[in-house]
């Protein structure tokens, strides 16, 4: 693998199908970019991917056909649990998708999203070996293919991939994490309430990131990123944010107050 293109380590890891390999790979060949050991060349230019490497499980449905399940019940703590070992599966898979595509980044944009793939390695065998703690594999429920649907609608702008994918669907999470920990807290399941808020505060890192990216290329193309992100999501994502958001979190994460400030108006109105 030594000496390869960083572009085509990528879509290696993107197209192994086995989730334990992907990992493997994963760690693989982040040791080799911080070991200088990969080029920037590669033979062929990005393609686009309307499938990654998935294994067979779990069956992809709508997202209105995941049903949703009290963790109050052994069944329904299992069926969280896996909802979230498919999220960092995808999480894998959608760093090295930015790491693959965009080509005319710094090298630390490189380095940021190699950093963030290996975390969601590690975040889905946290939750993959809690989810087996409970007598179930990745693969026994249904999912959804949200995550991976945002990353073909945003395949061709980096800019419109870092405003939506770790600015919008990824701090999603910094904003009801805390719920879900105080929830599983309250259910007795501490265990997993500790994976959360580990994986919390890498995402506060991972969110930083895509504020980071998304910040140089408004330099870089002239744009204001307030009223650019703010045209992004009522072009993209009109009334996705409906929730109240982590403003500590987000405030760690690059959100300026100005944007925080939209957010809460949007969350308020309903839109």
């Amino acid at each position: 693998m030594s000496g390869e293109s960083l572009f085509d380590h990528a879509r290696t890891c993107i197209a192994s199908r086995d989730p334990d390999v992907k990992v493997a790979l994963t760690r693989q060949v982040a040791a080799l970019w911080r070991a200088g050991e990969c080029t920037f060349t590669a033979v062929c230019p990005p393609e686009s991917i309307a499938i990654p490497g998935r294994p067979d499980k779990p069956e992809l449905v709508h997202p209105s056909k995941v049903k949703r399940r009290k963790l109050t019940t052994a069944a329904g703590q299992a069926a969280f649990l896996h909802a979230l070992v498919h999220i960092e599966f995808n999480a894998i898979n959608l760093a090295w998708d930015a790491v693959y595509r965009f080509r005319d980044m710094p090298k630390d944009f490189y380095s940021d999203w190699i950093r963030v793939a290996e975390d969601e390695a590690l975040h889905y065998q946290l939750l993959l070996q809690r989810l087996k703690e409970t007598g179930h594999a990745y693969g026994d429920f249904p999912a959804h293919n949200g995550l991976w649907e945002m990353a073909c609608k945003t395949a061709d702008d980096v800019l419109l991939r870092m405003a939506l994918v770790p600015r919008v669907l990824e701090a999603r999470g910094l904003d009801v994490t805390p719920g879900m920990i105080d929830r599983l807290q309250q259910a007795g399941d501490a265990r997993s309430a500790a994976i959360l808020e580990r994986i919390l505060a890498d995402e506060i890192g991972h969110v930083l990131a895509g504020s980071r990216w998304f910040q140089y290329v408004c330099r870089q193309r002239g744009l204001d990123p307030v009223n650019t992100f703010a045209g992004l999501l009522q072009q993209h994502l009109p009334g996705h944010n409906t929730i109240p958001i982590n403003t500590p979190a987000r405030r760690q994460a690059g959100f300026s107050r100005e944007e925080i400030d939209m957010l809460d108006r949007m969350a308020g109105a309903g839109t």
